[in-house]
């Protein structure tokens, strides 16, 4: 078990900070997810940080109806009993810090920003300094696999200089934005990341072939 701390981890801030934001906005608010409200994405959590018997059934049809028994469960339970069930965090070897910090940090901002961008008047939030670098460090590897199919190669750009290549290519674009957008983006959220697709036309309408819509563009 990880020892307290004074000083929470990024990990723990974002899911304390979704779990307020989830109580704020109620149960039947939207999120970036297709498909799912609020409800939803906490049972998904839920089963996540608990129920690796569940979240096998994502993947394996014979463990289906058995994951579908456990989110049933799950969603008819109180709205508030379970926030706090994601609240209270996993059990088992993630309550150790490093490893909570190494599956969970990115996976909570961007579930956080799932529902905070869903909301009528959302804008980008400014984070610590400390907690970009982190979400930089995901965003450079979790490129290599978003935007492996892209028929472009793709630069990842930040706007105080720190760049990576995530796919190489004979042409390539510039995908430009904050280090939080450029994860989010990559994450799939494109209708509400902020970036800017750089590169010459054929190159943009290429990239946008595989990857369309971003609210910077």
């Amino acid at each position: 078990m990880s020892l307290p701390s004074r000083h929470p981890s990024d990990a723990r801030r974002e899911r304390d900070g979704l779990c307020e934001t989830a109580l704020r906005v109620g149960p039947e608010a939207p999120t970036l997810c297709a498909g799912w409200d609020v409800r939803d994405l906490l049972v998904h959590l839920a089963v996540r940080d608990n129920r690796p018997d569940a979240a096998l059934g994502e993947a394996l049809a014979p463990l289906r109806p058995h994951r579908d028994k456990v989110v049933s469960e799950l969603a008819s339970q109180p709205f508030d009993e379970l926030v706090e069930r994601v609240r209270s965090g996993p059990h088992g070897p993630l309550r150790v810090r490093a490893l909570d910090g190494l599956v969970n940090t990115a996976e909570f901002f961007v579930h956080h920003e799932d529902v905070l961008r869903a909301q009528p008047g959302w804008g980008p939030r400014e984070l610590p300094r400390a907690q970009e670098d982190a979400l930089w460090r995901t965003a450079r590897v979790l490129g290599r696999v978003a935007y492996r199919r892209c028929p472009v190669g793709v630069v990842l750009v930040t706007p105080t200089g720190p760049r990576a290549v995530v796919r190489s290519g004979a042409e390539s674009v510039a995908v430009t934005g904050p280090v939080a957008e450029l994860l989010l983006h990559a994450f799939g959220r494109r209708t509400r990341a902020l970036v800017h697709v750089e590169g010459t036309p054929g190159a943009v309408a290429r990239f946008r072939s595989t990857h369309p819509g971003a609210v910077g563009e």
